[in-house]
C-alpha cells in the first residue's frame, strides 16, 4: 500500500515493540521465580498492555481470543475481553481527512456533518451526517496511517505467536497469522467494503429480517465510505424483552449470518456486538440491521461440502466419513488419533444442529463462556498427542459460530436450531454453491479470493 510508509510503520512498531517487550520481559522474570508463563496473572497484564495500544495490534489480540485452540485458553480467556476502539480524531483531524479524500470544499456535500464522531473503533470513526437531499448517512472515515500501523502491528503479532508457541506447541498458527493479515489488509480498502456490502444486499434480497445500507458510490473513496444511516436499537437492550420477542431477534440474526455462508459460501467473519442492531422486535418477528462489512470471507465451494459432510458424519456416528470431511475443510496430516480430539470440538458446534427440538443453543454456558469450557479440553489432550495446523479456512467460519452462539446465550433465545440448519442446506450441491458465488460476486463486482477455487 502506497501510504504503508517506513516512517509511520518503525514508529508503529518501535511504540508497540516496546510495550509487548515489556510484557515479555516481564513473563520471564515471573517465570524465572516460579510462575508458570500460561499462569493467569500473566495473561491478564497481556490485556492491560494490548488494550492501553489500541489500533490493529489490539483488534488483532481480540480476533485471537475468539478463535477456540488459537492461543492457550488463559490468555484467550483474557484477549475475548478486548474491546477494538480507539479514541476519536478531533476536529481538525477530521477537516484534513475529509478534505484530503473529498476535496476542499468537502463540506459542500452534506447540508450538516457533525465534527464528533458518532462511533470510533479500531481502524476508524463513523460520523452521522446529512446530504443535501435529505438522507441521513454515515460517514466512516480511516483514521491517518492505518497502513502504517497495520504492517507493523503484524509484525508484533509474530512476536506474540511465537510467545504462545514457546509454551504450547499443540496449535501451528502459520495459517491463522495469514488469515488474519489478509482480512485486515482488505478491511482498509473501503471500496471494497462497499463491494461487500452490494454482495450482501444481494444475498439477502427479500428477507424482510435483515436490512443492509445502500452505498453512496459518487462519496466513497479508498479510505472513505458514506451509506445509509440505519437507525437502531442495541442488541443488549432486548435482553429482558418477552422470549418470543428475543427469538425472533436470534432467528434474523441466524439468517444474517447462515444463509450466506451455507447458499453461497459468504460468511460475515465479525459478530460483534457493535456491527448490528435492532431495527424493530416483537413476538411476530424482528428486524435488525447490518453495520459493517469489512471483514468478509468468501470459501471455497469444497469447504462448504466438508461442513456438510461432517455433520452427516456425526450423525451418522461415522469417522470414516468424519476424516474425509476434515480433510475438505483443509486439515493436512491428522491422524486418527488427531481427529477423535477434533471432533469433540466438532460434536460441540454440531450438537444443537442435530437436536430436534427447542433448546437454547448450549444448556450449560454462561454469558461470555460460550464455547470455553470445550476449547479447554480439546486444547489439553492436543498438548499430549501433536501439533495441529488449523487451516486458513476454519478461522472466520469458526469465529462466527462462537460470536454467534454468545449473542444467542446473551439473548436467551430458544430455538429449534436443527430446523433452521437443515432448511438452509435443503439441496446442497457443491456445484450449486459455485454457480450462486459466481453469480453473486460477479454482480457485486468481487473474484474469487486466489485459493478459492471452484473445486
Amino acid at each position: 500500500m502506497t501510504d504503508a510508509t517506513l516512517a509511520g510503520r518503525l514508529a508503529r512498531f518501535a511504540r508497540v515493540g516496546a510495550n509487548l517487550g515489556g510484557f515479555a520481559a516481564g513473563a520471564a522474570v515471573a517465570r524465572a521465580g516460579g510462575r508458570d508463563f500460561a499462569d493467569a496473572r500473566n495473561a491478564a497484564e497481556l490485556r492491560r498492555v494490548l488494550g492501553e495500544l489500541k489500533g490493529p495490534v489490539m483488534k488483532l489480540a481480540q480476533i485471537l481470543g475468539n478463535i477456540p485452540d488459537a492461543v492457550p485458553p488463559e490468555f484467550a480467556a483474557e484477549l475475548a475481553k478486548l474491546q477494538a476502539d480507539a479514541p476519536p480524531m478531533g476536529p481538525g483531524f477530521v477537516r484534513r481527512r475529509m478534505a484530503g479524500e473529498l476535496g476542499p470544499d468537502w463540506r459542500t456535500c452534506f447540508a450538516d456533518f457533525p465534527l464528533e464522531a458518532a462511533a470510533a473503533a479500531s481502524l476508524g470513526q463513523v460520523h452521522k451526517a446529512r446530504l443535501p437531499t435529505g438522507e441521513t448517512v454515515a460517514v466512516k472515515l480511516q483514521y491517518p496511517d492505518m497502513a502504517s500501523a497495520v504492517e507493523a502491528d503484524l509484525g508484533q503479532l509474530d512476536l506474540l505467536l511465537a510467545l504462545f508457541r514457546r509454551i504450547d506447541t499443540s496449535i501451528d498458527p502459520a495459517e491463522i497469522r495469514e488469515e488474519l493479515a489478509a482480512r485486515l489488509r482488505e478491511e482498509l480498502d473501503y471500496l471494497r467494503e462497499a463491494k461487500h456490502i452490494r454482495l450482501y444486499r444481494n444475498m439477502l434480497q427479500g428477507r424482510d429480517e435483515v436490512r443492509v445500507p445502500q452505498v453512496y458510490e459518487a462519496l466513497s473513496t479508498p479510505r472513505l465510505l458514506v451509506m445509509e444511516w440505519l437507525e437502531g436499537r442495541k442488541l443488549l437492550a432486548f435482553r429482558d424483552a418477552p422470549e418470543d420477542v428475543r427469538n425472533r431477534i436470534a432467528e434474523a440474526l441466524f439468517t444474517a449470518w447462515y444463509k450466506p455462508f451455507y447458499q453461497v459460501g459468504v460468511i460475515h467473519g465479525d459478530p460483534h456486538l457493535g456491527n448490528y442492531t435492532v431495527a424493530a422486535a416483537d413476538a411476530g418477528g424482528a428486524q435488525i440491521n447490518l453495520l459493517d462489512f469489512g471483514c468478509v470471507r468468501i470459501f471455497p465451494p469444497a469447504f462448504l461440502e466438508g461442513v456438510n459432510e461432517l455433520y452427516r458424519a456425526i450423525d451418522a456416528d461415522d469417522e470414516d466419513r468424519a476424516f474425509h470431511a476434515f480433510g475438505l475443510w483443509g486439515f493436512r496430516g491428522l491422524t486418527k488419533e488427531l481427529m477423535r480430539i477434533l471432533l469433540v470440538w466438532a460434536k460441540f458446534l454440531y450438537g444443537p444442529l442435530l437436536d430436534d427440538r427447542v433448546r437454547p443453543i448450549d444448556e450449560n454456558a454462561k454469558p461470555g463462556e460460550y464455547g470455553r469450557a470445550t476449547a479447554q479440553k480439546v486444547h489439553a489432550e492436543l498438548r499430549k498427542t501433536g501439533t495441529v495446523r488449523i487451516p486458513a479456512e476454519f478461522v472466520f467460519m469458526d469465529r462466527a459460530a462462537i460470536g454467534l452462539g454468545g449473542v444467542f446465550i446473551q439473548l436467551g433465545a430458544r430455538l429449534n436450531w436443527a430446523r433452521m440448519f437443515q432448511d438452509l442446506i435443503a439441496g446442497f450441491t457443491r456445484e450449486g454453491v459455485a454457480a450462486r458465488q459466481q453469480a453473486a460476486l460477479a454482480a457485486a463486482g468481487l473474484s474469487l479470493p486466489p485459493k478459492a477455487g471452484i473445486a
